[in-house]
């Protein structure tokens, strides 16, 4: 995928791993895929986060930071949509 895909809220809001979907999330405006990455497998990361968000103003009280999106089980979706 690629930075000039545009997602909006509303679909992000759609992927939220249920009924088949993907688990993206978003990020400074880009939108991740981390279906495949261990720690989102239930659906719930570290038991604060769901996907479908917005998890710009989560991260600054994340262990980590951005960088964790650069493992391989993350995949870039696009940009969301103001």
């Amino acid at each position: 995928m690629s930075r000039e895909r545009k997602i909006s809220s509303l679909e992000l809001r759609r992927n939220t791993g249920e009924r088949g979907s993907r688990m993206w999330i978003a990020l400074n405006g880009i939108v991740y895929d981390v279906t495949d990455c261990p720690k989102w497998r239930t659906g719930l990361h570290e038991f604060l986060h769901f996907p479908g968000q917005d998890l710009t103003d989560e991260i600054i009280d994340a262990p980590h930071k951005e960088e964790v999106l650069m493992h391989d089980c993350v995949k870039l979706i696009g940009v969301l949509e103001e």
